[in-house]
């Protein structure tokens, strides 16, 4: 025999062994699980269960005896009282009238809209008494038939012995009325009054025991009730159980083999399906069939089972029948799967099926010319590919339609939006967007319009901060110039008018002082002229920042004491290098600080804090404003801002603008924060790097 033959066939025949496994594997799991669940009522919550008393059939067989009890004694009674009407509750009664009412509101002509729903109701209990009268009596006719099945059930129940003394009425099978005999029964439950015993114990661990309790709940501190199950009621129940136990018990380990079977014999067809010695994959007429068609014939399979299955149960109930009908669907079934799980192995899944083959060259026929057009070429393209479409897509015409009537729909509201856009911009409402979304020629469209808008707007509101700053800016320099030059005008007409040598002096030193003063303002407004057009020589250097900081500190510690001002320093252990100008860096800070110094509360606190964060360090300087800080952080930057709007301090408004510039200056930022009377400046330098 030739080798190569004789490896075909072993291999070929291995594989139809496991294939066979597998199947057959499958087929077993699913058929006893299905005969299990649905034939044998889900016999597998048995083998869960140490015994029958923590079973679910314990509570299910046995507590039916506790709510016929109550309904005996606490709802139903007796017959004369059922018949009285004495068993239908009130909120019954309730619910009947309303729903009887509600019909006649619905369908009576007495009902009389222009009436409140009081007067209706009493029309309506007036007109339908006798139906009223009638439904009470079905329903007293359906309790005296409950109850008389409740007797019946009660009377008929073998091995259950009962003595019930609830609110008054007492019920029994039994000729023991005391407690101490139910205590001989094998299984027993008492409740007498709020007492209760139950044996044995275990049966409180039952996770459904509270099917006895819930029946009892309502039991008074002088009611009893007794229960004793005889060997006659629980042998025969506990032998079926135990039947079931093992039975259950037996399945599980065959589904679990089943399982292990299946999961190991299924990687070994996923792994030598279609190999061969030279790596390629072997096709054959299955895998030629479209993977998409492939998953549709599955579900149809598994739809297929669902409903043979749902039949069978309806009509025969046969472990053969089903493990017949597994069997012959699970084999086409993993067929088509192994068929599926070697396109993936070739990695043509998507690619190899229909709908890629016919969205494909449809999507890029259409590319092709879509992309080498202009919107002229793109409109002809679709007024002349539509019908196109159409014809081909004939057999399915109404959803070809339906989609190219949505489009239409889309592009003529999309061109709505744009035109009602432009008509809102054209009127000056420079804040409206056009909403237009995707990316075919109106959303671009509508995009450009839009970022025509914004920068519009922009522009506007940049010009109406900027003409309110510099009105702000031509007020404050107005008053902080006009202040000096009115007291040197004061004094100049006091000098002259004045004889007295010693108040000639004072004036004089006043005159003295508020030329300083205007000579302090147009310093710094010439200083922060400079810095802002950036016409100040820098020189980038190596500079330790704690050194600089603890440095100035203690120049300026006498005007530290005299304000009374506790400076805290927070920074790292080891040194802190930065990119900047020694001199420019300092100015900033000084104006920092104469700032802080200036408006800061006195006996406060002023904390320092500085942090590395990689590529560069942050200084943060935080205090408390000695004025009411109602103002935003944008406004407190602009030029001549002052913290006090009465403007009484020294400061000429120009000490936090200088500074910003400075610090950008040196590739720095710098800005503040307000959090009502905290004032937080943070400053960003760039690290030394070596």
């Amino acid at each position: 025999m030739d080798i190569r033959w004789k490896k075909f066939s072993y291999s070929s025949v291995t594989k139809i062994i496991v294939f066979i496994i597998a199947i057959l594997s499958f087929t077993t799991g699913i058929t006893i699980f299905i005969n299990s669940i649905v034939f044998h009522d889900n016999e597998f919550e048995a083998a869960f269960q140490e015994n029958y008393f923590l079973s679910m059939d314990f509570p299910a067989e046995s507590s039916g005896v506790l709510q016929d009890l109550r309904d005996i004694t606490q709802k139903y009674l007796s017959e004369e009282h059922i018949l009285s009407g004495g068993a239908i509750k009130d909120d019954d009664l309730i619910q009947l009238k309303e729903n009887l009412f509600s019909e006649f509101r619905n369908n009576s002509r007495s009902y009389n809209p222009n009436l409140t729903e009081q007067e209706n109701y009493k029309i309506f209990i007036e007109e339908d008494a006798d139906r009223i009268l009638a439904e009470k009596d079905k329903m007293i006719q359906e309790q005296l038939r409950a109850f008389r099945e409740t007797l019946h059930r009660l009377e008929n129940q073998k091995g259950v012995f009962y003595y019930a003394h609830i609110w008054g009425n007492e019920v029994t099978n039994s000729p023991y009325k005391g407690r101490d005999d139910f205590l001989s029964f094998p299984v027993y439950i008492i409740f007498d009054g709020v007492e209760e015993e139950v044996f044995p114990e275990e049966i409180k661990a039952n996770n459904y025991y509270y099917w006895f309790t819930s029946n009892i709940k309502d039991l008074g501190t002088n009611d009893v009730l007794y229960v004793g199950f005889s060997d006659e009621f629980l042998d025969p129940r506990i032998d079926e159980w135990q039947e079931n136990h093992i039975l259950a018990v037996n399945n599980l380990k065959k589904i679990a083999v089943s399982i292990v079977l299946l999961i190991i014999s299924f990687v070994y067809l996923v792994v030598v399906t279609g190999s061969k010695e030279d790596g390629a994959i072997l096709v054959n007429f299955v895998d030629r069939i479209y993977n998409d068609i492939k998953l549709i014939m599955c579900l149809i399979l598994i739809f297929l089972w669902f409903i043979l299955i749902m039949n069978l149960m309806n009509y025969v109930k046969t472990f053969q029948m089903v493990f017949f009908i597994t069997f012959l669907i699970g084999a086409l079934g993993l067929v088509l799967v192994l068929s599926l799980m070697k396109s993936i192995k070739r990695r043509n899944f998507i690619k190899h099926s229909l709908i890629f083959l016919v969205f494909y060259r449809i999507f890029y026929f259409f590319k092709d010319i879509y992309d080498s057009g202009s919107t002229a070429v793109k409109v002809t393209l679709i007024v002349v590919g539509y019908p196109l479409l159409v014809a081909a897509t004939f057999f399915i015409f109404p959803v070809t339609i339906g989609m190219a009537v949505w489009l239409a729909h889309k592009k003529v509201k999309e061109f709505n939006a744009i035109k009602k856009g432009v008509q809102k911009v054209k009127e000056g409402d420079f804040r409206y967007s056009i909403n237009v979304a995707g990316k075919g020629e109106f959303a671009n469209l509508a995009s450009d319009i839009n970022s025509i808008t914004d920068g519009l707007n922009h522009a506007v509101a940049n010009e109406l901060k900027s003409e309110r700053f510099k009105t702000e800016l031509i007020t404050n320099v107005s008053h902080d110039i006009r202040t000096p030059l009115t007291s040197i005008i004061t004094y100049v007409d006091l000098l002259k008018k004045e004889k007295d040598e010693t108040k000639v002096v004072e004036y004089i030193e006043i005159l003295e002082q508020k030329p300083q003063r205007l000579k302090v303002l147009t310093d710094d407004l010439f200083e922060a002229s400079k810095a802002t057009s950036g016409d100040i020589p820098i020189h980038l250097e190596k500079i330790e920042l704690i050194s600089l900081l603890t440095q100035g500190l203690g120049e300026i510690d006498d005007k530290i004491r005299e304000c009374n001002l506790d400076f805290k320093l927070n920074y790292p252990e080891e040194k802190v290098y930065i990119k900047a100008d020694g001199k420019l860096l300092w100015r900033a800070v000084e104006n920092l600080f104469s700032n802080i110094l200036k408006y800061t509360r006195a006996g406060s606190r002023v904390y320092i804090e500085i942090l590395d964060q990689g590529s560069e360090i942050m200084l943060t300087v935080k205090n408390i404003s000695a004025y009411e800080l109602n103002i935003s952080a944008e406004e407190l930057m602009a030029r001549f801002t002052r913290g006090d709007e009465s403007r009484s301090s020294q400061g000429s408004g120009l000490g936090l603008s200088i500074a910003k510039s400075l610090i950008e200056l040196q590739k720095g930022s710098f800005r503040i924060e307000i959090d009502g009377d905290l004032f937080k400046a943070v400053i960003q330098i760039p690290k030394w790097q070596e």
